[in-house]
């Protein structure tokens, strides 16, 4: 099986994209699936890998030559393969935009090459001796490689996956035809979209099936505003479109054995997160008390996390009394808001514009609630970490959020269901009250220990959404 991404952690990362590329094709190993992993060659990626990669083949291809590298994706046993061009090995910095969080101007040509690489490799290259019976694409990026491995004579079996359908690959027509691709694929049937070209649809259009990361949006995206204008394609998929949820890396994300985090614990040894709380209260400069609840987020800075309903309440949430710590970058206006109120708030608030891989995995260790009130979320991986970590999620009921959190609520906490908070309506007094629920519930030490060990007990292994792919490649294959 060819998986193919345009990012994978840990050799590059942005979002949960890279978290997913960069677990589930070694679960499928694991299950015994000969898996390789293609990945634009990055400067980045190739600046910070051990050894310099094996040179496995030269490519010609419409956008010019291209090589084909090989190295492992650290820490599994995947074969990854690179794709190595100017476009991609030429340029350091963010994959996607530049400084000024403007995209590429040249994304288009970038990622047709990584498609068409894709559907060359489909095709069989002498030089790798190996064919893939299913390939597996990954958001926009990679929709072209469906479209253009189902005109192969030997066509493979092919999966299409929707990480987040407001990132669709739009661009002009002229850039269709300086793509050079071949113009029966323009169209309403094809790549079209209101007139411009649509990367995605080349997945959605053409796929065997279309997954997503979780059930509920599966649903949310055959209907507007969720189909993003889509939802008339999405709607004709019937049994074609599945919701898989996606699962975590249990191995990085394990609060006994995270060596991002000074001191370890685990269900029914909850110690060592009352010490990491005081770490990180120190770390990041908040005042050294276990009087209130240190609520955590760690994400984008964009309207979609839910800044927009957290914003006008802070005070409020602050006032419960609670103290926040943020970890993120976005939207200036965002950044500037939060780093105004930790000037305003000195030692109740901690703001960390930054990406920073260690301080995430000390806030879900150190935190006793974490915030995540998306507008919308397709599966999201955060509240699985805090789930893990014991660290109880405050959600709104969309998406793999709706999927895996139950609401602290009398009659979920009666049954010993509840692993969170939860709410619906997009709003910030609705959010306020869901906060308000979990600092009341922490103050009862026993209720919220409880609540904490049924969290720990969830399993959102990679093991569990492998077993489901496999199922659905099976079907394709026979």
């Amino acid at each position: 099986m060819l998986f193919v991404a345009s990012e994978a952690y840990p050799l590059i990362k942005t979002g949960g994209l890279a978290d997913v590329a960069g677990s589930l094709p070694e679960a499928l190993r694991q299950a015994g699936m000969d898996v390789r992993l293609l990945l634009p060659a990055y400067a980045d990626v190739l600046s910070g890998l051990d050894e310099a990669p094996e040179q496995l083949a030269a490519l010609e291809l419409t956008g010019g030559e291209v090589q084909l590298l090989r190295c492992p994706l650290p820490g599994t046993g995947v074969t990854v393969w690179l794709l190595q061009h100017p476009l991609f090995s030429g340029r350091p910095g963010n994959p996607y935009q530049d400084d000024s969080g403007h995209p590429w101007p040249d994304n288009a040509e970038r990622f047709a090459l990584l498609c068409e690489a894709a559907a060359r490799v489909c095709a069989g290259i002498e030089a790798l001796d190996w064919r893939p019976d299913i390939l597996h694409g990954n958001d926009w990026h990679t929709g072209l490689a469906i479209a253009l491995a189902r005109r192969l004579p030997q066509a493979p079996g092919t999966v299409f996956t929707v990480h987040n359908l407001a990132h669709m690959g739009i661009f002009d027509y002229p850039t269709f035809e300086r793509l050079g691709l071949p113009a029966d694929l323009w169209g309403e049937q094809g790549l079209e979209f209101y007139g411009q070209l649509s990367f995605i649809k080349g997945g959605l259009a053409f796929a065997d099936y279309v997954t997503t990361v979780s059930p509920t949006y599966a649903r949310e995206i055959c209907h507007a505003p969720g189909g993003m204008g889509l939802e008339g394609l999405l709607g004709t998929l019937d049994e074609r479109l599945l919701g898989i949820l996606n699962g975590i890396d249990t191995a990085t994300w394990n609060p006994r054995a995270d060596a991002l985090i000074p001191h370890a614990y685990g269900p029914g040894d909850l110690e060592g997160k009352a010490r990491n709380r005081t770490e990180l209260q120190r770390r990041v400069g908040l005042q050294v008390r276990d009087d209130r609840p240190l609520l955590g987020f760690i994400g984008r800075l964009v309207e979609q996390k839910g800044l927009e309903l957290m914003l006008p309440v802070l005070d409020e949430v602050l006032d419960l009394p609670a103290q926040l710590v943020f970890l993120g970058t976005g939207e200036e206006r965002y950044e500037q808001a939060l780093a105004e109120l930790a000037l305003r708030r000195p030692g109740e608030v901690a703001t960390r514009l930054a990406y920073d891989e260690g301080l995430a995995h000390q806030i879900e260790a150190g935190a006793d609630i974490f915030l995540m009130p998306s507008l919308f979320e397709p599966c999201g991986l955060n509240q699985l970490y805090s789930l893990r970590y014991g660290t109880l999620p405050v959600v709104r009921r969309v998406g793999g959020l709706a999927d895996t959190v139950v609401d602290a609520d009398e009659q979920h906490l009666a049954a010993g269901e509840a692993t969170g908070f939860v709410f619906s309506e997009p709003s910030p007094v609705e959010f306020l009250a869901a906060t308000r629920r979990a600092v009341d519930l922490w103050s009862d030490r026993a209720a919220w220990r409880r609540l904490q060990d049924r969290a720990m007990a969830q399993d959102f292994s990679w093991q569990r959404s492998a077993a489901q792919y496999r199922e659905l490649y099976r079907s394709i294959a026979l």
